[in-house]
């Protein structure tokens, strides 16, 4: 192994292929050309004295060796991001970038309308908005702000219980038109169903309400919420909707009021370090209030 350490391009290029599966693909998300990516790839392999791809008529496959380093590598780039946002704008001033973490649905139905109110009061901020059903490590900052709907883990950053949101069970008018309105969770069970593709955790959990079904039950089956509640709205069939989102749409039904009884712990995280950025704890605080309104419109 040589004694300089690999410059970070390097494994910037070698996180890209891993990500995109070629060197082309990488090279157009880095803005770079093939043969550079090519070439960073190379060098990283000759520092480490490992190989990282298999090269084949079919592409490029990872080793074991690259597989190891994905997670390193991974933080690495989280560094490099979180360093490029501290340094957009001075810790005392409202001006520069923050990164904000939150599920499908909550990013795409309830923090919009939140993020304009603040945008409009504070427009030398540039919010980056991660949407994914997976929770991005704050801790590592892979994100300055994360709205998660389970309690934080770690211990080290700055969490706030904002409540919780409230779901139930919903269809469109158009479709009771045709299929009726159930009277009881039996009869649920006879109707299209709106659901999930890949069953986890918290969906094994419903066995214990009674109220669980599998997959094969589902006449529309969608891992992102997003889709299953586009599904609900376009009147496909019964599925589970949060309160709040539903009464903005007076087309919707609310069937079997305290029939389902299922609630998302909502939370708000903060990197520690962040306290002292004005600009990061403003938007924190004023999600804080914003989401905190939302979740008693489902109340």
């Amino acid at each position: 192994m040589t004694k300089q350490e690999p410059g970070w391009e390097l494994y910037r290029s070698f996180l890209a292929v891993l990500r995109e599966g070629s060197l082309s693909a990488a090279g157009r998300v880095l803005g770079l050309t093939q043969p550079s990516v090519g070439r960073h790839v190379e060098e990283l392999e000759r520092a480490l004295g490992a190989a990282l791809f298999t090269r084949s008529p079919q592409g490029l496959t990872p080793t074991a060796t690259a597989l190891e380093l994905r997670g390193h590598a991974e933080v690495m780039a989280a560094a490099a991001a979180a360093l490029l946002r501290t340094a957009s704008g001075p810790a005392d001033e409202v001006a520069g970038s923050v990164r904000v973490t939150a599920s499908e649905v909550m990013g795409v139905e309830v923090l919009p309308p939140i993020l304009a109110d603040f945008r409009r009061d504070h427009p030398k901020v540039a919010i980056e908005v991660s949407l994914s059903n997976e929770m991005e490590d704050v801790l590592r900052r892979d994100a300055d702000i994360a709205v998660r709907m389970v309690r934080p883990t770690q211990g080290a950053l700055v969490a706030r219980h904002l409540g919780v949101i409230p779901l139930g069970l919903h269809a469109h008018c158009r479709y009771l038109e045709w299929a009726g309105t159930p009277t009881s969770m039996e009869d649920v069970g006879r109707h299209s169903l709106i659901g999930f593709d890949t069953e986890t955790a918290a969906i094994r959990a419903l066995r214990a309400q009674g109220i669980y079904y599998g997959r094969d039950r589902f006449a529309f089956r969608a891992d992102s919420d997003v889709a299953q509640l586009a599904a609900i709205r376009a009147g496909i069939g019964i599925g589970i909707c949060q309160l709040g989102l539903a009464r903005r749409d007076p087309d919707l039904v609310h069937l079997l009021p305290g029939a389902l009884r299922i609630t998302l712990d909502t939370w708000l995280v903060m990197h520690p370090d962040l306290k002292s950025s004005r600009r990061v704890r403003l938007l924190y605080d004023h999600l804080a209030l914003g989401l905190a309104a939302y979740i008693r419109t489902g109340q």
